[in-house]
């Protein structure tokens, strides 16, 4: 892990892709409510992981943003399903 920088622009990164992907999906399909769904969880995602990536209090930080940025893949991944199954 090179910085908590470069994590909050890789976190910024991934999910405006997914957001991005969202709306071209939903756009193509005509089914923009419930790609406005995904989008809406997707914003979700990226709040609770930048106050995780912003907790101060952490024991060991190596192994703290090693976990949020698998959970970051994690959850990109779940998120990039849904928008393929509309």
């Amino acid at each position: 892990m090179s910085s908590i920088k470069n994590l909050k622009k890789d976190i910024n990164y991934v999910l405006g892709d997914v957001i991005e992907y969202a709306i071209d999906v939903a756009a193509l399909k005509n089914q923009q409510k419930e790609g406005n769904i995904i989008i809406d969880e997707a914003i979700e995602t990226f709040d609770a992981l930048i106050v995780s990536v912003n907790t101060k209090k952490i024991q060991n930080k190596k192994a703290h943003f090693k976990a949020i940025n698998a959970d970051l893949e994690v959850k990109a991944k779940g998120l990039v399903e849904k928008i393929n199954s509309l």
